[in-house]
C-alpha cells in the first residue's frame, strides 16, 4: 500500500515544473541519506571511500 501511495503522489508530482523540483530535491536528499547509512554500518566516514582524499588540500586553478 505504501508503495502505490508512492507512485500516485510521485504521478500527481511530476505534472508540474515546480513538482519535479520537488521531487528532484526529496531524490538528492534520499540518496544522501542512503550513502550515510550505508558507510555508518561499514565504519567508512560518509563520503570518502578508501584511497580518496579529501578536498581540503586542493588549490584554485589559475586562469
Amino acid at each position: 500500500m505504501k508503495r502505490f501511495f508512492k507512485v500516485v503522489v510521485v504521478r500527481w508530482l511530476s505534472r508540474t515544473p515546480l513538482g519535479l523540483a520537488v521531487l528532484g530535491a526529496g531524490w538528492l536528499l534520499g540518496r544522501r541519506r542512503r550513502r550515510r547509512r550505508a558507510a555508518a554500518a561499514e565504519g567508512v566516514p560518509a563520503g570518502r571511500g578508501p584511497g580518496r582524499s579529501a578536498r581540503r588540500g586542493r588549490r584554485p586553478v589559475a586562469r
